[in-house]
């Protein structure tokens, strides 16, 4: 049976009001854990809310994103580390720099990536990285942290960024663009090995085709895997049986068959 990992899904945001019809739509597509990263101090308490609903089906991350880094970004950072040592945190994410909307914060992102990237290596927790227009910045800050493991979430840079994340021994989160006609990830995807990413939705946002420009959802996982079986030449069960121990092994999971 094909079982997969969601490793990146923001299914507690407003977009889904209809919870429990999207979440037996992920277990339909048998999708047996989705990993929710956190956003900044305000969605804390809608993502813990939503894993005791269902703490089987998933996962919790815990990170500032950049798009939340404010000037006040200590007080931030000081939230969101409290939750650290409560709740069973799979990950530090979703962190990362991103400079395609503003570099106003440019220095502030840098130094929050810092400290939460130190978090990752002192508690021994993977991270969930987010690179827009920063991938190399992102790369170059990471080199500085022995040890660290995790995912570029969201993937969608070239061949030599690709094997510089390789490199460090860290994965490739692929999702919805994988599916897109100009995605740009066929020869990165023709390139690597199943060893070298994971699989995910990034839910609500980039939804696959046939979906673009619709609501993406964790049950949209499948037509994800099925398309990075058809351009790396593999069976779908053996691109959810890679992806998914990868997952197992970078956040601890729960092992599945």
């Amino acid at each position: 049976m094909v079982t997969l990992i969601d490793t990146h899904a923001h299914i507690y945001t407003d977009d889904f009001a209809d919870l429990s019809e999207m979440m037996l739509a992920a277990e339909k597509a048998n999708v047996v854990n989705i990993l929710m990263p956190n956003i900044d101090e305000e969605s804390i308490e809608s993502m813990l809310n939503i894993n005791k609903l269902y703490p089987k089906n998933t996962s919790l991350m815990m990170g500032l994103h950049p798009c939340s880094v404010k000037k006040e970004y200590q007080a931030q950072l000081l939230s969101i580390n409290e939750i650290l040592g409560k709740e069973n945190i799979k990950a530090i994410g979703e962190i990362g720099l991103d400079y395609y909307w503003s570099e106003d914060l440019k220095k502030e992102q840098i130094v929050a990536l810092e400290i939460q990237l130190q978090w990752a290596i002192d508690r021994k927790l993977p991270v969930s990285l987010h690179t827009r227009n920063a991938t190399q910045d992102t790369i170059d800050l990471c080199k500085n942290f022995k040890g660290l493991r995790g995912v570029f979430h969201c993937f969608g840079g070239t061949i030599s960024e690709a094997e510089q994340i390789i490199n460090l021994e860290m994965h490739l989160g692929i999702g919805g663009i994988a599916t897109f006609k100009n995605g740009g990830l066929l020869p990165v995807l023709e390139n690597i090995s199943l060893d070298n990413i994971v699989l995910e939705t990034d839910a609500p946002y980039l939804a696959p085709t046939p979906y673009r420009g619709k609501r993406n959802e964790p049950a949209y996982l499948l037509i994800i895997a099925q398309h990075v079986a058809d351009i790396m030449n593999e069976g779908l069960y053996q691109v959810a049986k890679a992806t998914s121990k990868n997952a197992v092994n970078i956040f601890n999971l729960s092992k599945i068959d």
